[in-house]
């Protein structure tokens, strides 16, 4: 096993470089997996705007109003001075003003004038507020023309409930994005990589003209000197695939394990493996020297992960990315984790979608590794 040992040496001399990017791979997932819990309890909250309001009346009606709008915004009450509303806008001290002029109930609601509001130029907050003071004049006139008086329909807009929306799950999802989420769509990155470094490093060091020359005159046959070289590359393949789906089980526990699509994750991580590693073979193949490994090897992660929809969602992305993306492995592994995403109870359609984007993968994993023995040979016509 003298092969099989020299591999293993190569290993452990980048076991700092494996333990660098499994950092980043652990630092990321958990980074955007906190910001993405924080972003989703904010995202649809209701949002505060300053208002200023002049109230020139002191019906109920206008009380309703005031105390409607402070019930969602942050809501100050002016005196009616030019000086003063200017100076408010001016340093943004007020994002919109309202005017409640005097006989409020029979100007706005009775004859349907609309009230004098002033807003910045341009501010989209200044619509928000103008759809929630409309529903608010509009249902206060669906009371008076139903022949409530203004205090009725003042007691009517005060003990109005907020309407409450559950979102339908059309997809059978459970509802919320689930943490795991993130640290399986950063895993390519990971893969690529260490797998490219590490096992890129170990052909390019075993194919010197010198060493190579030198095992092809060793009494151990060359077919058991390749053996043992894939026996080692795939073990540790296997160690990190290990390693991180570990990783999931402890960090997660029930969450993925019990989700039911655990052994969807499984198999799509497993020909995401056989892929990258096919990847790294034919880098370290055909790299003429370790820096030019670096630079295939950085090109390949990046662009494979960039445009594979690792760090760009491929829900934002336009037609014409995606159809290129196609024609990439990562595309095809972050596709899948989407469909799992989506999908806590598998559909016969969904699952069809899965196998497919995973059974392209191990056809990309096939190229590339015919390539790899392909650009082996031809180097070795020319030792």
């Amino acid at each position: 096993m003298t092969v099989f040992r020299g591999y293993i040496k190569v290993i452990k001399s980048n076991r700092l470089m494996i333990c660098f990017y499994l950092a980043i791979f652990f630092a990321f997932s958990i980074l955007f997996q906190t910001t993405a819990k924080s972003a989703d309890t904010e995202m649809y909250q209701m949002r505060g705007v300053r208002i200023g309001v002049i109230n020139n009346d002191d019906g109920a009606l206008a009380e309703a109003l005031v105390r409607y709008l402070s019930g969602i915004h942050q809501v100050t009450e002016l005196d009616d001075e030019i000086s003063v509303l200017q100076e408010k806008l001016y340093y943004r001290a007020a994002d919109y003003i309202v005017r409640i002029p005097e006989d409020f109930y029979e100007k706005c609601i009775s004859e349907g004038k609309e009230l004098e509001v002033t807003m910045i130029p341009g501010s989209y907050t200044g619509i928000y507020v103008d759809q929630q003071i409309n529903s608010f004049l509009n249902n206060a006139a669906v009371y008076q023309k139903a022949g409530f008086t203004e205090e009725e329909t003042a007691d009517a807009m005060k003990n109005r409930e907020n309407v409450r929306v559950e979102l339908a799950d059309d997809k059978s999802a459970a509802g919320d994005n689930k943490d795991y989420i993130y640290y399986f769509r950063y895993m390519p990155y990971l893969y690529l990589a260490v797998f490219g470094f590490v096992l890129g490093d170990i052909l390019w060091s075993f194919q010197k003209k010198e060493l190579n020359r030198r095992m092809m005159a060793s009494p151990v046959p060359i077919r058991r000197q390749k053996l043992e070289g894939m026996l080692c590359m795939i073990l540790f393949g296997i160690g990190i695939w290990a390693f991180l789906i570990l990783g999931a089980a402890v960090c997660y526990g029930k969450s993925w394990a019990g989700s039911g699509n655990a052994g969807y994750y499984i198999l799509n991580t497993l020909a995401l493996l056989f892929c990258t590693l096919s990847v790294a073979f034919l880098a370290g193949t055909i790299s003429p020297n370790r820096d030019a490994l670096t630079g295939i090897i950085n090109i390949l992660s990046l662009g494979m992960c960039f445009l594979g929809g690792t760090f760009v969602s491929l829900d934002v992305m336009s037609g014409s990315i995606k159809k290129i993306s196609q024609f990439l492995p990562v595309y095809w592994y972050e596709k899948a984790n989407d469909i799992l995403t989506d999908f806590s109870m598998m559909t016969e359609t969904a699952r069809n979608q899965v196998l497919q984007a995973v059974g392209i993968q191990i056809v990309f994993g096939v190229a590339f590794f015919c390539l790899a023995v392909t650009a082996a040979r031809y180097k070795q016509t020319e030792w």
